[in-house]
């Protein structure tokens, strides 16, 4: 009984919803057909059903006028900014001290010895690879050695410019360059670790049971002849090790090494005098405008520091993020499309993939991921990957990774300053949180992106007036 009442209720049910169903159909047809006939009137009406196009129910979507008008404003804001600031100082560029900071009496030499003393860094690599592919050295011993040459190149640095006297600009230059440095060697010697390992698995294979069936395996197909030109055109191990090689792999626009680059056939002249022009161009662009705009705000931020005036410290915070912002943008594009492009393709290399869609990222993650595409293949090959295959959870190696990655920025900013205060280290390792809360889904489209955009815009000048600060305190205020 029970159930022959559940099924007479449920058909009565659809019947109901039928009979809804065709009532308002009906309905929205005597609705079209009214409109029809009183937009025929003899009144000449206007007047529709229609929606405001800010309500969500009028699926409107295009307010691009909207981002012209945004883009126009701060546009705007950021000349009345620079003409304040040229009202208010005066003209500050002068050239001539730029290039004081890098030739001058107490950074000439430093700067020379520094990159001088690269090539014995660079030749020692070499010969420890080049003894062990014919197996004059010690694998063990060779290992001890790579890691004392490895740390000197990180050591050096420290010790020029706490012995001798160098300015924080030149200082910058030769620190980022011997990073730079490490890291490539450091894939260097990964690399032909890899190929001595392969080497010596392939040489097993033939010597083993198994060696006639590889053989056949390895020569069988129509593809025979193909691939035995293909494989004598690419480089094999170990006659990558030479003098060029290396020192090819050291001007490059990448941080990982490999025996086969992609080349080009030929360099674009017209390409590459745009390259040039805009390098020139733009660097003396942004010479200008730190002179000009930033310089000034920086010194004046010192007192409110000092007095921990927090509502001033804010306005100096403010103030210093666009003119730091803009710089950072002429920075990214001089530096990842112009110069790397310009080297690129001088040496024909063929990859010039340098950065990716990091604008639209919704996540700090996607940002690190695709703003310095060099720097991230390096951690993904050389980081990433090996500690995943050790059984390191995702969770823990995006940490390490983030980590080192705090380590490298610290490394820049304390020893050019000659002062150790983790200022980068903290900005970069308290992302880490950040990282994890946006990638769960809090964060989503549109503000999320708006999240990075406002960590990008106020983290970097926090970390520049709070670096300022301690090195004021550290070499100036005793003085």
């Amino acid at each position: 009984m029970e159930v022959n009442n559940n099924t007479n209720s449920s058909s009565m049910n659809t019947t109901i919803r039928r009979r809804e169903r065709k009532r308002s159909q009906s309905l929205t047809n005597e609705n079209h057909l009214y409109e029809i006939i009183r937009m025929n009137q003899p009144d000449k009406p206007i007047h529709q059903y229609r929606d405001s196009l800010f309500s969500s129910s009028s699926g409107f979507n295009n307010f691009r006028g909207f981002f012209t008008l945004a883009l126009i404003l701060l546009v705007l804001a950021t000349l009345r900014v620079a003409l304040e600031n040229v009202i208010k100082y005066g003209i500050l560029i002068n050239y001539s001290q730029i290039f004081w900071l890098f030739f001058g009496h107490t950074s000439i030499w430093p700067t020379i010895i520094s990159s001088s003393l690269l090539n014995l860094f660079i030749y020692c690599s070499y010969w420890i690879e080049k003894r062990l592919s014919k197996n004059q050295i010690n694998p063990n011993k060779a290992t001890y050695i790579i890691w004392i040459n490895l740390t000197s190149v990180l050591l050096w640095p420290i010790v020029a410019v706490f012995i001798i006297p160098t300015h924080v600009v030149a200082a910058s230059a030769f620190s980022f360059m011997y990073l730079a440095v490490w890291l490539k060697l450091y894939s260097y010697h990964s690399v032909n670790y890899w190929c001595r390992l392969h080497q010596k698995k392939t040489h097993k294979r033939h010597n083993s049971g198994d060696s006639r069936q590889w053989n056949n395996h390895q020569h069988s197909g129509q593809n025979e002849h193909h691939t035995d030109v293909i494989n004598k055109q690419l480089v094999q191990y170990p006659y990558n090790l030479n003098i060029s090689d290396i020192y090819y792999f050291i001007f490059v626009p990448t941080l990982c090494y490999e025996l086969n680059f992609p080349r080009t056939e030929r360099i674009r002249k017209r390409f590459l005098f745009k390259r040039l022009f805009e390098v020139i161009f733009l660097t003396q662009l942004i010479l200008a405008l730190i002179q000009q705009w930033m310089v000034p705000t920086i010194h004046n931020s010192l007192r409110p520091l000092q007095e921990m005036d927090y509502f001033r410290m804010l306005e100096r915070l403010l103030k210093l993020s666009i003119p730091n912002h803009v710089i950072w943008l002429i920075w990214f594009y001089t530096y990842f499309h112009s110069f790397l492009n310009l080297i690129g393709e001088i040496l024909c290399f063929g990859d010039r993939q340098f950065y990716k869609d990091w604008w639209n990222a919704e996540s700090l993650q996607y940002f690190w991921k695709n703003w310095n595409i060099p720097v991230h293949h390096w951690c993904l090959r050389h980081v990433y990957v090996p500690l995943l295959k050790r059984g390191y959870s995702k969770i823990t190696v995006t940490t390490i990774v983030f980590l080192m990655s705090a380590v490298f920025h610290e490394y820049l900013v304390s020893v050019p300053l000659r002062m150790f205060r983790f200022w980068a280290f903290t900005g970069m390792a308290m992302q880490i949180p950040f990282v994890f809360v946006i990638h769960t889904g809090f964060f989503q489209g549109h503000y999320a992106n708006m999240f990075v955009w406002f960590s990008l815009i106020i983290g970097q000048p926090l970390c520049i007036l709070a670096c300022y600060h301690d090195y004021y305190v550290v070499h100036h205020a005793l003085t």
